[in-house]
């Protein structure tokens, strides 16, 4: 196992902003350090990594913004955009089961509007995931596991203030990407 140097990782996601393969995603991924949990306090703003998982895309059209971890025991998973700042859902209603099964289907303007009007209902204060430190791939490192679903979000760094995850979901073939960035603006 290799480490990627910051600049080259921050250049290899720069370069790949469009896209990966699979393959070359988990091999850049497997090439970034490890994150420890302290590290992961604070608000991430998310963005997917397309690489051919049905899930490519799909958050970011319900109108995902990111994440939250407020402490190793307190993690808003599900960050929604809303005109008032970002707001935490809870994860457990929302079927992934469906969306990881008909990615396609769930991308119909429709259901994101209906899902739109749902979306207030599913709002939480409560957290819904914990971090820890789990082997993956060969290596200690963050994750965060949700209460109510089969999936651990694994991390790793990239730089100080940006974070590549792989989801690793019951039933996906292949883990799906997405990278955090530190957000600032947190209020």
């Amino acid at each position: 196992m290799t480490t990627a140097i910051p600049a080259t990782a921050e250049g290899w996601l720069a370069e790949h902003r469009d896209g990966a393969t699979p393959g070359e995603a988990l091999e850049f991924f497997d090439s970034l350090p490890a994150v420890a949990l302290d590290e992961m306090i604070g608000r991430w703003r998310g963005s997917g990594l397309h690489t051919g998982s049905p899930l490519d895309g799909l958050l970011e059209a319900y109108g995902w913004y990111g994440k939250q971890f407020t402490g190793v025991e307190s993690v808003h998973p599900l960050l929604f955009s809303t005109r008032g700042g970002p707001r935490p859902v809870d994860p457990a209603w929302i079927p992934l089961g469906l969306l990881r099964d008909y990615a396609g289907l769930a991308k119909f303007r429709p259901l994101r509007t209906a899902f739109g009007g749902i979306r207030p209902l599913l709002y939480t204060n409560q957290p819904k995931a914990r971090l820890r430190t789990v082997h993956h791939r060969g290596v200690a490192t963050a994750a965060m596991v949700y209460d109510a679903l089969p999936i651990i979000d694994v991390f790793r760094r990239v730089s100080a203030d940006v974070l590549l995850a792989a989801m690793d979901m019951r039933g996906l073939a292949a883990p799906f990407f997405f990278v955090l960035s530190r957000d600032d603006t947190e209020g």
